[in-house]
């Protein structure tokens, strides 16, 4: 039988398993929330506490990754505070544009924050490229880390059965 309480979990797993692409969505930390409820449903039989703390570590290296990977991309080719501040508006606004948008508005938000601060065609360019590589990046290593989540878990799950 399944309760309202392993529906939310199931909900908040596909809810963080679309937030690893979905820029305004706490991806990973909706997934590890959803894996805890589960946890407790079963009182912490099947999934102990050092997996969970193994599924939290995850949890918080994907986070970081998040917020550093989009960054080191820019960083890496010398953008401004404005490029910074633009790939974050693009995103946000990408998010409105649906897909398209949402790999295009990260490139021409950085790219147009550094043209605005150095008036320089060519570095805008580059800056647009390294922030959104450094996004892709980022979203690849959090889906990564998202399914090995999942799959820790409902490893725990089934070899404590």
């Amino acid at each position: 039988m399944v309760t309202a309480l392993t529906l939310l979990a199931i909900v908040l797993v596909v809810i963080g398993l679309a937030g690893t692409v979905l820029p305004i969505l706490p991806g990973v930390p909706l997934i590890f929330g959803g894996l805890l409820l589960l946890a407790y449903q079963d009182g912490f039989t099947k999934v102990g506490v050092i997996t969970l703390v193994i599924l939290g570590g995850l949890t918080v290296l994907a986070v970081l990754i998040d917020y550093i990977a989009g960054i080191l991309g820019a960083k890496r080719v010398g953008a401004s505070r404005l490029a910074i501040i633009g790939a974050t508006v693009g995103t946000l606004v990408g998010l409105f544009l649906g897909f398209i948008g949402l790999i295009l508005g990260p490139f021409v938000g950085a790219a147009a924050g550094e043209f605005i601060a150095r008036q320089d065609a060519m570095q805008a360019g580059k800056v647009g490229l390294a922030t959104w590589l450094g996004m892709v990046i980022g979203v690849a290593a959090k889906l990564g880390i998202a399914f090995l989540m999942v799959g820790i878990f409902v490893t725990s799950y089934f070899l404590n059965d």
